[in-house]
């Protein structure tokens, strides 16, 4: 039996806020079997879950997170911006997620290297462009890989033999039972992010994808259930 992969896009984000501890927990809560977070470093090299360059959307700061470090920018959100540690031990033996947006090489190793740290590594995979995975790889040659590509065009074969990913991660509006039989017949694992209706998520499930990244997991995960 085809079994989906619900994953969790930051969480919970429609009821707590995103890429933090307690959106976390309730996306595991209501069926996650994997939470997407967004890790960027801040300027004294702390891992942390935000997914813009700045806290001014979620947290109402304008000031770049680069430009902060660790303790002010847990001043400036009364704790709620946690790191990447933090979010390691607060969802058990979860599978995470991690997407690295505007990540260089030098902060791919940080991460890597905390998620090592952590005793994460075999729960933790990683998704991005294909700069980025190619940083993932190299800081870890074991990496799982969920390489994200946003065109009906395959991955050059060279690049696929230096990322060597697991998943091929689409925008959901690209993925068509075709694209699932191509992606399958070259022997990846299918993702698609992020459909928020009943009806894409239905087509997604039709279609044969093995992860589907949403940001109401709540109602993939009913969905899922109805399937099997």
């Amino acid at each position: 039996m085809h079994t989906v992969t619900a994953v969790a896009h930051r969480g919970d984000p429609y009821r707590v806020r995103e890429n933090t501890l307690p959106s976390l927990r309730s996306a595991l809560d209501r069926g996650a079997d994997a939470v997407e977070i967004d890790v960027r470093l801040t300027r004294d090299g702390v891992p942390v879950l935000l997914h813009d360059a700045t806290l001014e959307r979620l947290w109402e700061h304008e000031r770049p997170l680069s430009a902060l470090s660790a303790d002010e920018v847990r001043g400036l959100t009364e704790g709620g911006v946690p790191t990447l540690a933090d979010a390691l031990d607060a969802t058990g033996d979860s599978r995470i997620m991690v997407d690295l947006p505007g990540a260089t090489p030098a902060a791919v190793r940080r991460v890597v290297g905390v998620v090592r740290d952590c005793g994460a590594r075999e729960r933790a995979y990683y998704c991005a462009g294909a700069p980025t995975m190619l940083a993932v790889r190299a800081a870890d040659p074991s990496a799982e890989i969920a390489l994200t590509w946003t065109t009906l065009a395959p991955p050059r074969p060279g690049l696929l033999e230096a990322v060597r990913p697991r998943w091929l991660n689409y925008r959901f509006s690209l993925v068509d039972r075709d694209l699932a039989a191509r992606v399958h017949r070259d022997g990846y694992l299918l993702s698609a992010w992020t459909p928020d209706t009943r009806r894409s998520m239905r087509r997604l499930l039709d279609a044969g994808a093995d992860s589907i990244t949403t940001n109401r997991i709540d109602v993939l995960h009913s969905l899922r259930s109805r399937e099997l």
